[in-house]
């Protein structure tokens, strides 16, 4: 089998598995578009999702498919964990972070406030973690909180979930002997993004502000734009080397700046010809029917994100 073919195996085995995926697999084309049910169909469809073990580099290993992609950093200061996944997916996480090995859960940090990133916090705080986060995620999780995009206003969260650290730029963590560098990134998938650095294995968790090979979706409604989405994008490429090993927010771990250029540039292109076809005045209807992005539609709008639903985001943003 070539690296290709096995490669797109398991990018489908990953959208199978992944609950958001799910979610946006079983919409109609106009609720897709819409969003209008997503987050109550994601959290029904990952209960059952299942979550794939992938180790990393030294005592780092990641889970996929439980929503946001979950890193594990473990040694005698007890397992640090890198986002929490969907609330449903609990019991397939915990079995999975309890397979790794025996350590006990100690520390768990946000990369922004989604749901399917947050979702597991309040168990996870129950299992030992005290929650680390930018002082946006606090913010946006103590309190009841809309999502224009997605139609739904998230509840505040419960006490356990809330973080009860936070920082504003950067902060450093050391745990289990490793360095981890934390950084916030202006607004770009929302007002709360950070990236974690775990500088002496060079492993980069992006959180949402890359997602591999899938459209994002950008949240408008708490701080997200297109141009804060590649602002981000070009923070990536400039922290990462060729052996960068690097987590997204959804989609395989890569290595290296190609497939993070690839983002930056499908982000860039779709925003450049949007623009360009809002200036002359045509719709959103009118841009959708034209197909800006179709060279990339058939492998990047499988996901989370149809070409419309996208579209839909640059387009609020130009």
């Amino acid at each position: 089998m070539s690296s290709r073919v096995a490669n797109e195996l398991s990018r489908r085995q990953f959208l199978i598995s992944s609950g958001i995926a799910v979610a946006g697999a079983c919409l109609a084309p106009s609720r897709l578009f819409s969003q209008e049910g997503l987050v109550a169909i994601a959290l029904k469809e990952s209960a059952n999702a299942k979550v794939t073990v992938q180790k990393l580099r030294r005592n780092i290993t990641v889970l996929l498919g439980a929503g946001g992609n979950i890193a594990v950093l473990t040694g005698a200061d007890g397992k640090l964990i890198v986002d929490a996944g969907i609330v449903t997916t609990r019991s397939n996480v915990s079995a999975a972070i309890a397979g790794i090995n025996a350590d006990p859960i100690k520390h768990l940090i946000n990369t922004h406030w989604h749901f399917d990133h947050t979702g597991g916090n309040d168990w996870l705080h129950q299992a030992g973690a005290s929650i680390l986060a930018h002082e946006n995620t606090r913010k946006r999780l103590s309190v009841d909180t809309r999502v224009e995009g997605w139609f739904y206003t998230f509840p505040a969260a419960p006490a356990g979930a809330i973080p009860t650290t936070v920082f504003q730029e950067e902060h450093t963590v050391h745990a289990n002997g490793s360095t981890l560098a934390l950084k916030h990134y202006a607004p770009a998938h929302t007002d709360s993004d950070i990236s974690v650095h775990f500088t002496e294995a060079d492993v980069l968790h992006t959180g949402d502000t890359f997602w591999n090979r899938n459209y994002p979706f950008i949240d408008y409604s708490t701080g997200g734009s297109i141009d804060g989405q590649i602002r981000a994008a070009e923070a990536n490429l400039a922290k990462v080397s060729a052996t960068t090993m690097v987590i997204p927010g959804h989609g395989e771990v890569t290595t290296g700046k190609a497939d993070l250029t690839l983002f930056r540039d499908v982000l860039a292109e779709a925003r450049e010809k949007v623009a360009k076809l809002k200036k002359q005045g045509r719709t959103l209807e009118e841009v959708i029917a034209a197909k800006p992005t179709a060279a990339h539609d058939a492998e990047w709008g499988q996901g989370f994100q149809t070409p419309p639903s996208f579209l839909g985001w640059v387009y609020q943003g130009v």
